[in-house]
């Protein structure tokens, strides 16, 4: 989707985006979008690490059991 905007596109998003908000106003709303994504890929990386340990802590398990038998 975002691959069909284009220069001219993209152009006048940012200029509907400075008529709406003002300049004043854009810098606050750039820092407000780098911290929400931020905090975003934070998250992900978190929910990510902790199903990798759950999947490594898993297969210990596993391992463990099979050797029991």
């Amino acid at each position: 989707m975002l691959q069909n905007i284009g220069f001219p596109g993209l152009l006048m998003i940012l200029v509907v985006v400075l008529i709406i908000f003002g300049p004043s106003k854009l810098p606050e709303l750039g820092r407000a979008v780098g911290r929400t994504l931020h905090e975003f890929k934070a998250s992900a990386k978190e929910l990510v690490s902790e199903n990798k340990d759950d999947v490594i802590e898993g297969e210990k398990l596993e391992k463990t059991e099979l050797t029991r038998t």
